[in-house]
């Protein structure tokens, strides 16, 4: 240790001599080259980044803008649509007060294909005719409606003093009888009674789905976390994503101001909790702003993309700079170097290179210190590779002795069998046997994997042993599906379940008896194998715990202390993947099932 100690610090000197002997050179290269090169990259940087981001957020408005004119085009197609049906004389006609009811049921069928046709347009989403109650189509309720419906909504009396001009709602939640509620916006206008010009006879509404906008809207390529809206010059948003602020005002004074003065621009807010950058544009069909607020970090990560060109180009400079400064450290110093590795050179061929230690254990050089920190990391690989030798064939010999030592263990038992089959004691004879098996089985002649049949015969045969240490106590059977003894699992598996079910189940029932079942079978590509006793049981909550730390009250011999369905999970996981491994299922008085699961192999 100590001399590990000793070769750390030593290393640590060396280091420190390095940049001691190249402490000039590093202060010339700080002094003139880069603090010179940081100073410019800040002042180009700042400077680039304001145009940048000038240019990113200018860039946006022409997004903006461009999203606007497609709105428009979305919008005077409905109003073209609602101006055909207002112009339409026909319509005045069918509204007529004076309409008789045969008039009114030939009208139905005329309304009925002017609506029908004018819901042909694929932005028009439903055509409204809000009439008299006193019409007797006015209860239809799909095309056609009573004013009386209309009269509670927020925006009827802006329509109203609207005098006929198309007026646009912002969107809003609308339920339809024949189809789901929808959020839409409606083009409304009034429809006044021919005969009666005073008189309004109806209201018509053309409806647009709000899904046809955030289409045009979701094209735009314009910000990943900020937030795109419509809103009036006023503040009061008009549609967005997030339904909960229909309808209501933005807080910030300067987007109203900017809002109610301009049609388009870009306002920075850096004063809020959110820094961000609001742009807008002219919506000129509805007289509305199409919104769009960045976050500035994300208009900051644009113009970082943007400045890594110009920043690789910088440090291009300032690179080459700094190995122009190095060519010219080295022409200086080559010499110095090249007769100093002579000298080194020399001395080992001439010596050797125990004998160089102590020449260049005191030695200041940065070359010389190497040298010997060289020596000294082979002088350890090689004690590393003596060591190594010795503990393999230290192994080697543990092992062999380990093989003997299974083969007199037999050797005994069969000699202790014999002597009780002398002597008629038929049921120790049984239980030496059923041990030998036991340890011939789960030694497995030093293999880690052992075929089903092996582990079940060996499962088997510890059960048997415990018939004979408890007497009519429990009985085991097998359900073994065919064709699994071609397959191999680790060894030492199912034995620590089995015990567990005998020793924490129905040995600690108040009966100390009961039935112990394993079963063994496929489940597609895995192989399944269960205990289940009908013994004391425990919480759910208790046995899944089992698996995920060792139960040092729990003891295999049913003492208290065990850990071995945890380490059979463990070791499951390591032989087939974090998929596999056991599963408890337990109810409290009732029993439990282990199964173990694993990839067939």
């Amino acid at each position: 240790m100590k001399r590990f100690l000793k070769r750390s610090w030593d290393y640590g000197l060396l280091i420190l001599k390095g940049v001691m002997a190249a402490k000039s050179w590093l202060l010339a290269y700080i002094v003139f080259i880069l603090i010179p090169a940081s100073m410019l990259l800040y002042t180009y940087t700042q400077k680039s980044s304001q145009i940048l981001v000038e240019e990113v957020t200018n860039s946006m408005l022409q997004t903006l803008k461009q999203a606007s004119i497609n709105l428009d085009y979305q919008f005077d197609s409905v109003r073209d649509t609602s101006n055909i049906i207002f112009m339409n004389p026909k319509l005045h006609q069918y509204l007529s007060s004076t309409a008789t009811v045969g008039q009114q049921l030939d009208s139905l069928k005329e309304l009925r294909y002017l609506v029908d046709n004018a819901q042909t347009n694929p932005n028009v989403f439903r055509v409204r005719l809000f009439v008299n109650g006193n019409r007797l189509y006015a209860g239809e309720k799909v095309n056609f409606f009573t004013l009386d419906t209309l009269k509670n909504r927020s925006w009827y009396k802006q329509v109203r003093d609207a005098g006929g001009t198309m007026l646009w709602t912002g969107a809003y939640l609308e339920s339809y009888i024949d189809t789901e509620s929808t959020y839409v916006f409606s083009g409304a206008r009034i429809l006044r009674d021919p005969d009666d010009y005073e008189q309004i006879s109806g209201y018509l509404l053309i409806d647009v789905a709000e899904k046809t906008i955030e289409h045009i809207l979701s094209k735009m390529k314009l910000t990943n976390e900020g937030h795109i809206y419509l809103a009036a010059p006023d503040g009061t948003i008009k549609s967005s994503n997030e339904k909960e602020l229909l309808g209501t005002t933005l807080k910030s004074a300067e987007v109203l101001e900017a809002l109610g003065q301009r049609d388009e621009g870009i306002v920075p807010l850096m004063k809020d909790e959110n820094p961000r950058y609001v742009i807008y544009t002219n919506v000129h069909s509805t007289g509305w702003r199409l919104v769009a607020e960045v976050p500035k970090a994300e208009i900051t990560s644009r113009v970082i993309a943007l400045n890594q060109f110009s920043g690789v180009a910088t440090l291009f400079g300032v690179t080459i700079l700094f190995l122009l400064l190095v060519f010219i450290l080295l022409a200086v110093i080559v010499r110095g170097m090249n007769r100093r590795i002579q000298m080194v050179i020399m001395t080992i061929k001439r010596e050797g290179i125990d004998s160089l230690d102590d020449r260049i254990g005191s030695s200041d050089a940065l070359l010389e210190n190497s040298v010997d920190h060289l020596i000294h990391r082979v002088h350890d690989l090689m004690e590393e590779t003596y060591r190594s030798k010795v503990q393999e064939r230290e192994a080697q010999l543990r092992a062999l002795q380990a093989q003997i030592n299974p083969h007199f263990l037999y050797n005994t038992l069969d000699t202790i069998n014999w002597i009780a089959i002398g002597r008629n004691a038929h049921d120790i004879s049984q239980m030496i046997d059923g041990l030998a098996k036991y340890f011939r089985l789960s030694l497995n002649k030093g293999r880690d994997l052992v075929s089903i049949s092996d582990e079940l015969n060996l499962a088997k045969v510890y059960l048997e042993i415990q018939q004979t240490r408890f007497p009519k106590s429990f009985t085991f059977y097998f359900e073994i599906e065919e064709d699994l003894d071609r397959y191999e699992m680790p060894k030492l598996t199912l034995q620590p379940l089995v015990e567990n079910a005998l020793l924490h189940g129905i040995r600690k029932s108040k009966s100390k008896s009961g039935t112990i079942r394993i079963r063994a079978y496929r489940d597609g590509e895995d192989l399944v194998l269960s205990v289940t006793d009908d013994g004391i049981g425990m919480e759910q909550e208790l046995a899944s715990s089992l698996l995920t730390k060792p139960q040092p009250d729990l003891r295999s011999d049913g003492a208290g202390g065990s850990y071995g369905l945890y380490n059979v999970n463990e070791r499951i996981k390591l032989f087939a993947g974090e998929a596999y491994g056991l599963d408890i299922h337990s109810k409290l008085g009732e029993g439990t099932t282990v199964s173990v699961r694993f990839k067939i192999k």
